[in-house]
């Protein structure tokens, strides 16, 4: 056993210096530079996500959006920490020790984990709270005698809460603690009802902000980026493909026999229900969307299947063993490539000529810095006398991916609008008619980008326009254009 913790720890401590070296080399993806311009903007709740990523990354900046390097240390911590909490977990619920730590090894090696939450996304902080929830309301229902129970169940719900304030469907976890309490003997305690209304404190300016705002993030995850939604073949299969890529094809099969397995075994014992309750209630809402949603990421229905190999750790079934070991080989190869892709530069040499380089998308990690110095050199050029702080100046782009790294990049002291096609954060930011008043505005783009026309300026000319070629493994990953627009100047050409 003291071969398999070791094993486990030194895994761990080497994938922390491998992000630690990360941290140090890549940016931000588009999704985690939206994420840090929320520390420019404190809201309790943006279009997309409730605001508890935005508190994160502006403490991480000291009220400023913080640098990458500062914010890959911090997942980089959290993710180490949380394969010995996964560890607690499992022997909480009744878990063998050498099975605990299988399920520590497991959540090690699955990409969506390993690869994912490297990112400062909602999911990387909802993972380790709904970890500490299984944990905490594991502790509160067992059946023992603890006079620490009613400490258990307010941990429970505090957590639950702030899941919910992370990433909304983390709500959820205040029903699975509602409904598993309401099996046990405990329901006739005003615990796990305090705790439930904990964690409703906790997530209260999220909805707050919802009713007052009239409900601008559910119109937008439900309505406005569902304009195609609707099931169909397309959605099925990529739902389906999406979990043999993120959780691995071995790890995938398996979830599907842990999930048969933990429906017969559902009402074993308090930590059993607890378990299935957490993956049943969830999995419906999940999947519903994940098969709706023509815009639906497979990360989403992730929080359903956490609880899978908690369950089967207290009881493998014959084949898992083997069957684990297998997946673990599987997925950590891919995680392992993975980084290497992402990490070793004459990577991108291997796509085959031809290929448009925006399909890699590793590629979203690097350039930015050359593009946001070539910025900030054309807006220092461009202050004249009449505007020596720069204020009469906007920074547009054609879509919120572009927009959110110059925001994040540039920092609170550059104006920043966009022109996504449908509404946005930086509508409420920088409005469009605020942005369009400007006396100059930098539109900036790139090659992902290249049919999306620069917006309509009437008493706007175009002055000036420049471009930064970014190379990665000897081949051209992003092109970045800068064009001017400027209210008074005479066009150089139409």
């Amino acid at each position: 056993m003291k071969r398999r913790i070791l094993a486990l720890a030194a895994l761990v401590l080497v994938a922390t210096l491998v992000r630690l070296h990360a941290a140090r080399v890549v940016g931000f993806g588009d999704s985690e530079a939206l994420y840090a311009c929320y520390a420019l903007h404190p809201q309790a709740a943006y279009l997309d996500h409730p605001g508890l990523v935005g508190v994160v990354m502006a403490e991480l900046g000291g009220g400023g959006a913080p640098s990458p390097t500062t914010v890959h240390t911090l997942t980089t911590v959290l993710l180490a920490l949380s394969i010995p909490l996964a560890v607690l977990v499992a022997r909480a619920s009744r878990a063998s020790e050498g099975a605990a730590l299988g399920v520590g090894f497991v959540l090690f090696a699955v990409p969506e984990l390993a690869i994912g939450l490297f990112g400062l996304t909602p999911d990387a902080l909802l993972f380790p709270t709904t970890l500490l929830f299984l944990l905490f309301a594991t502790l509160a229902l067992r059946p023992e005698d603890d006079a620490r129970r009613p400490v258990w169940f307010l941990l429970a719900g505090l957590s639950a809460g702030v899941a919910a304030s992370a990433k909304v469907t983390g709500i959820l976890l205040l029903v699975v603690l509602a409904v598993a309490s309401a099996r046990t003997a405990r329901a006739r305690t005003p615990w796990p009802w305090l705790g439930i209304l904990l964690g409703g404190i906790v997530v209260s300016p999220v909805v707050l902000y919802e009713i007052r705002h009239g409900f601008p993030m559910a119109s937008h995850r439900l309505v406005s980026t569902q304009a195609d939604g609707g099931f169909s073949l397309r959605n099925v299969l990529a739902f389906a493909g999406g979990q043999l890529a993120y959780v691995s094809p071995v790890f995938a099969i398996l979830a599907v026999a842990a999930a048969r397995r933990l429906w017969r075994a559902r009402n074993a014992d308090p930590q059993a229900r607890l378990l299935f309750l957490s993956f049943a209630i969830q999995a419906p809402v999940l999947g519903f969307l994940a098969l709706w949603s023509r815009v639906a990421e497979p990360h989403w229905f992730a929080p359903a299947l956490l609880a899978l190999p908690f369950a089967e750790a207290r009881a493998p079934g014959p084949l898992t063993r083997r069957l684990a070991h297998a997946g673990f080989g599987v997925a950590l190869g891919l995680t392992a490539l993975v980084h290497a892709w992402v990490l070793v530069p004459a990577s991108a040499a291997l796509v085959p000529a031809g290929v448009d380089p925006k399909v890699d998308i590793a590629n979203e990690l690097y350039g930015w810095n050359q593009a946001l110095a070539h910025a900030r050199d054309v807006l220092a050029s461009d202050r004249g006398p009449g505007d020596p702080d720069g204020s009469g100046i906007a920074v547009v782009g054609p879509h919120w991916t572009v927009c959110a790294q110059l925001h994040a990049g540039l920092g609170r002291g550059v104006a920043v609008g966009c022109d996504t096609p449908i509404r946005d954060d930086f509508d409420g930011w920088l409005p469009r008619h605020a942005w369009r008043a400007r006396e100059k505005i930098l539109w900036v783009s790139d090659n992902r980008f290249a049919t999306a026309p620069a917006p309509s300026l009437p008493g706007h000319s175009r002055t000036l326009e420049s471009r930064v070629r970014v190379m990665r493994g000897g081949r051209t990953a992003r092109i970045f254009t800068f064009t001017v627009f400027e209210r008074r100047a005479q066009a150089l050409w139409p």
